[in-house]
């Protein structure tokens, strides 16, 4: 499973204590992340993770552009509320997972402090082959 990796500033921290804490599962899987993101998570877990630019510089878009061309199946977007700039990148990121495709063709998006933790439990099942099942994203239900 390819999982994207965006945080907010004031979430990285929470972001890198997460990856700590499911490490073992996401150590099974391709991980890539904004700059920042990535760099703070890969320093503290020692996971391979491809790195785009800052998200201020493009890192978003970068991102983006995997989504739109279906090669992102799980985004993990640590939202921080209190900026509200910030709900720039989420929306269009949102927006992309939506446009993705119709169902099962739209990558996961998992925003809440929950939906991450509960879509991390459940890509550890082994019924769980999104890339054998289907040349598209799977969609999961994190509403």
């Amino acid at each position: 499973m390819n999982i994207a990796l965006m945080a907010h500033d004031r979430k990285k921290e929470l972001m890198v204590q997460f990856c700590i804490a499911y490490c073992g599962i996401l150590a099974e899987h391709n991980l890539c992340a904004t700059h920042v993101t990535g760099k703070l998570v890969a320093e503290a877990t020692g996971l391979p993770i491809t790195l785009y630019l800052h998200a201020d510089q493009g890192g978003s878009q970068q991102i983006g552009a995997r989504i739109s061309f279906n090669e992102i199946d799980l985004v993990l977007f640590f939202c921080d509320p209190a900026n509200p700039k910030g709900f720039d990148d989420i929306n269009k990121v949102e927006r992309l997972c939506d446009q993705a495709g119709p169902a099962p063709g739209r990558p996961g998006l998992a925003q809440h402090r929950q939906s991450p933790e509960a879509i991390s439990r459940g890509i550890r099942k082994p019924d769980i082959k999104v890339r054998a099942t289907a040349r598209v994203a799977p969609t999961y239900s994190i509403g």
